[in-house]
């Protein structure tokens, strides 16, 4: 996407105004006065205290926070560099200030980052310079330069999909070593041209789009890890590479990267009451990525959480609630993809209840999205996957409780592209929130919760202007308070979910609000770029 005209960094007013559409902080209707309760000063044992205490200018709080933590560093929190090391520094003093005894759960990931714009041209037969539009970095691609012939490897640059070409080593028998390989899109993952290009001897390696349907376009691929080559490896157009193809072309290819494997982590907290064996988890990637300080992605679900964790400490719950923060999101969900498996190989994953994930909640042109549990809305296929018995139930107490606040609710698809994914792929009922990302908004969703039809939910959506004005007040504080409602609710009480544990007090199960979706919903389901495939073995399809 084109990054709008990028806006002056400003820090979030924490004293009165939000520099996010103008938006006044204000201590009325939902927006907590001072006197009312707070973390240091009540037990929050009811979902109305819990909201009061989960106040907005909380939240922003924590934004503020992270949000200087990124300017200090690069900006950007990504995994893998100070920035997220000191966010994690930050999420675990609050977390102990509170009464808590977090734990940081260590492990490796492929680390990859982009350090100037990459370098496409073509010198003979004549002289041609390729742009943005022409061609893209593969993630994880390796960096340096090649110059020279570029030779056609097994493709005559006919629209396929079904071709092979770089998919065997006998493709490249003849192919002269320190040309720049040429190849298609196909029936093979990315890292296996490319890796086949490598061992002949290529200098570096330009993988075209087959030119079938859609994929006509620059590829915005990935060759799954660090390790598989060490050369610079591009995805270009379908038109692009055509022009390439020739006798007598030569030309160069330039990257200038970081890829390699380095260490991070998630964050857990866990309150000191409640079942253990029927575990409520709430989870918020904590990472951003590398181009940008991602204060809305995700820094929004990041800040809520840990509100309500805080507000949450001396509440004597019935199930125990997990609180997790994960690092790596960004490049494939790897940090609860981490977890999850640690579960399954170690025993626990059984003890957990149920997921929610709350991933960008405060997009400045937002929708309310809830994540369609049922599949109602978005039926099972390619793009939405099958959500787990229980999490239409999850989707329905949320529709519930917006409907209970006056306030319209659409839904969003199980699309796999935030954390809710390893739990949903192990049967565990999920569900969460999300305020939109790159999409566009409808003139149905417009006419639902307001803003502009046919722009963006963030129009910063993965660069650099995702700072600390780039937040909607008002998401943030609705989307905070139902975080709080039911994050305390399934505190009490799993039974419409899971059938496990019993109710208690004021939490027993009582009559639905009915809450109506009202339709209005988005495919897009947060998290990732859904042009990128984090598989870690890309297939060319």
């Amino acid at each position: 996407m084109t990054p709008n005209d990028l806006h002056p960094r400003a820090r979030i007013a924490k004293a009165g105004l939000a520099l996010a559409g103008g938006l006044a902080l204000v201590a009325s209707g939902g927006l907590a006065a001072n006197a009312g309760p707070t973390h240091e000063n009540s037990t929050n044992n009811t979902t109305q205290k819990l909201r009061t205490a989960v106040s907005v200018e909380n939240v922003v709080g924590h934004l503020d926070a992270l949000d200087t933590i990124a300017e200090a560093n690069g900006n950007t929190r990504a995994s893998g560099t100070k920035g997220y090391s000191e966010s994690v520094d930050y999420i675990v003093g609050k977390l102990k200030a509170a009464g808590y005894s977090p734990t940081i759960q260590t492990f490796q990931f492929p680390f990859y980052a982009q350090l100037s714009d990459p370098v496409l041209t073509q010198t003979s037969p004549e002289a041609r310079t390729y742009g943005a539009s022409d061609f893209a970095t593969m993630t994880y691609s390796g960096s340096g330069g090649g110059s020279g012939t570029i030779t056609t490897v097994d493709t005559t640059g006919a629209a396929s999909a079904a071709n092979t070409s770089g998919c065997e080593t006998s493709d490249f028998a003849a192919f002269a070593p320190g040309s720049i390989a040429l190849v298609q899109r196909g029936t093979c993952p990315f890292s296996q041209k490319a890796a086949n290009a490598e061992a002949a001897g290529a200098t570096a390696v330009i993988i075209f789009n087959t030119g079938v349907g859609a994929n006509t376009g620059p590829i915005a691929g990935t060759l799954g890890a660090p390790d598989v080559v060490s050369i610079p490896v591009l995805g270009a157009s379908f038109e692009a590479g055509n022009s390439l193809i020739g006798d007598a072309v030569a030309g160069q290819v330039t990257a200038d990267t970081i890829s390699e494997f380095r260490e991070t982590s998630n964050v857990l907290a866990e309150t000191a009451s409640g079942n253990p064996d029927n575990v409520v988890m709430v989870g918020a990637h904590l990472d951003s990525v590398v181009a940008g300080p991602g204060i809305n992605d995700n820094g929004s679900g990041s800040a809520a959480i840990l509100a309500v964790a805080e507000s949450m400490q001396k509440v004597k719950t019935t199930n125990q609630v997990r609180f997790a923060w994960w690092g790596a999101e960004e490049l494939g969900l790897l940090g609860a993809e981490h977890y999850v498996a640690d579960l399954v190989e170690n025993g626990g994953l059984d003890k957990v209840g149920l997921y929610l994930n709350f991933d960008m909640i405060g997009s400045t042109n937002f929708g309310r999205f809830v994540y369609d549990g049922d599949n109602s809305a978005f039926a099972v296929g390619p793009n939405a996957a099958e959500g787990p018995a229980g999490s239409g139930q999850i989707e329905q107490d949320f529709h519930d409780y917006f409907a209970s606040a006056g306030l319209a609710s659409g839904e969003t698809a199980f699309s796999g592209r935030s954390d809710y994914g390893p739990f949903i792929a192990e049967g565990v009922p999920a569900g969460g929130l999300f305020t939109g990302a790159e999409g566009i908004k409808t003139d149905e969703q417009a006419a639902l919760f307001g803003g502009t039809a046919g722009a963006p939910y963030d129009a910063c959506y993965h660069i650099a202007c995702d700072d600390g004005t780039n937040l909607s007040i008002d998401a943030l504080d609705q989307m905070s308070d139902a975080v709080a409602h039911l994050t305390l609710t399934y505190a009490m009480n799993t039974v419409g979910v899971n059938g496990a544990g019993t109710a208690k007090g004021n939490f027993k199960q009582k009559d639905s609000f009915e809450g109506n979706p009202l339709g209005g919903g988005t495919e897009s389901g947060g998290g990732l770029h859904p042009e990128h495939d984090h598989d870690s073995e890309l297939a060319d399809r």
